[in-house]
């Protein structure tokens, strides 16, 4: 049998556990265990299986992302959500529409303090839902936008998605925290069109809320301020060289940090279950990470990446047709699981091809975000409208699915914008300071 062959099977047993429910950190790191001792013997497993974890997890590098966490768990803690939606909410409130257009903002303002789809749909859900609720928003948009709004979590930097992709392929991290800003940002643009059409479609939906007084406009500003301008500190100085994504880190959960204190509105005991929620993430990511790299030992002694990479290359198809059907099998797999858990399972297999394939590697991984962000509100089991049906309540599930699916339809858009115009994601990365 050859090395190959066995890869296949070990990848076909991998997808076997996980729908099993087996963790996925537990099913990547005992399917590379099996493979390798499959190849190379049961020493040699056990041994990769004793020292692949300590040299993974013992990475100056990897400390970005439990950085990043705790800022984004620090800032949650201290109201900064709440200070973002009314901040939004004041200035376009009281247009039609105006209240999910402020969820949108906040979603994306939120994003960039949270790096997470999940965390960005939980928190915004609990601040932006009964506001909507209360002006008497279609039940449909108002879980609609929180469920795709929450989906910018994961490409806004500091995007923990984008992080873990840049560690598991080798990429600058900074370069993709850039490549994901404008994305990032027409990602918004096209939710609020949506937004704006369905209002003027059918105003019901939407109905305008009150005007506020520009003194209150400029107070919530003020409010908001500190945490925006931390934001575009961690930017500037990523775009300008000033310090490493690792460093970046560092100044983002001081700031936040910070910040809190000087509000006094950060707790002993919040910011002690800031810590423990920061811990708890950051080992469950790690544990994936570990595995993942186990995994991709294994496949990389199989050779079955350079085998696929040759066999599709080889192909009489178009390189972007290749690409097509990669995409759509994210937008699968982003119905069962969350984005990073998806990137890390999947690169070692799909990460040759697209290099073999001559594909920007910092602009697939901006695609492999996107589509992982639309699987995540994809029917039948989509991830984000599953947390918006538990804050939202008595809402049934097919009517969170019926308000989703304009902006299924924006983010299909917005993909195909990102294909044919790869200079939206690498224009920021090639100007960069290096």
């Amino acid at each position: 049998m050859t090395s190959v062959t066995i890869g296949i099977i070990c990848l076909g047993l991998l997808f076997v556990l996980l729908l099993m429910r087996m963790p996925i950190a537990i099913t990547m790191g005992f399917v590379g265990f099996l493979g390798f001792a499959w190849l190379r013997g049961a020493d040699a497993a056990f041994g990769m299986a004793g020292v692949f974890p300590y040299d993974t997890w013992n990475s100056y590098l990897l400390s970005v992302g439990p950085l990043f966490m705790l800022m984004g768990h620090l800032c949650y803690h201290s109201g900064v959500s709440t200070d973002l939606y009314e901040a939004v909410h004041k200035w376009v409130g009281h247009m039609r529409g105006g209240l999910a257009l402020a969820t949108v903002g906040g979603c994306a303002a939120f994003a960039a303090v949270s790096g997470s789809s999940i965390a960005t749909a939980v928190t915004m859900g609990s601040v932006a839902l009964p506001e909507m609720k209360k002006y008497k928003y279609d039940r449909g948009l108002a879980c609609g936008i929180l469920a795709a709004g929450g989906t910018m979590g994961s490409m806004i930097p500091p995007s923990m998605a984008l992080i873990f992709y840049g560690i598991i392929t080798e990429q600058s991290i900074g370069k993709l925290f850039m490549a994901g800003f404008l994305p990032g940002i027409t990602e918004a643009i096209f939710y609020m069109v949506t937004v704006y059409l369905l209002c003027l479609w059918k105003p019901e939906l939407g109905p305008r809320g009150p005007v506020a007084p520009m003194k209150e406009k400029v107070k919530v500003l003020k409010k908001t301020a500190p945490i925006l301008c931390l934001f575009v500190l961690i930017i500037g100085g990523l775009y300008f060289g000033l310090f490493s994504p690792t460093e970046a880190g560092g100044v983002g959960a001081f700031g936040a940090f910070t910040y809190s204190i000087l509000s006094r509105r950060l707790s002993w005991d919040k910011f002690q279950l800031s810590l423990v929620n920061t811990v708890k993430v950051a080992a469950m990511v790690l544990l994936i990470v570990a595995g993942a790299t186990m995994l991709n030992t294994f496949l990389a002694v199989s050779r079955l990446p350079t085998e696929l990479g040759d066999f599709v290359s080889s192909l009489p198809l178009n390189r972007y047709v290749i690409l097509a059907f990669i995409l759509s099998f994210y937008l699968i797999l982003g119905c069962f699981m969350d984005p990073l858990s998806m990137i890390l399972l999947t690169m070692p297999i799909f990460y040759p091809l697209v290099i073999a394939m001559d594909f920007n590697p910092i602009w697939f991984g901006i695609l492999i975000v996107r589509v992982c962000e639309i699987g995540c509100i994809t029917p039948p089991m989509g991830m984000t409208v599953f947390v918006i049906k538990g804050i939202a309540g008595n809402t049934p599930v097919f009517t969170i699915y019926k308000g989703v699916l304009p902006f299924i339809c924006a983010d299909l858009l917005h993909l195909i914008l990102l294909i044919a115009f790869p200079q939206i994601a690498l224009f920021l990365p090639e100007m960069m300071t290096n």
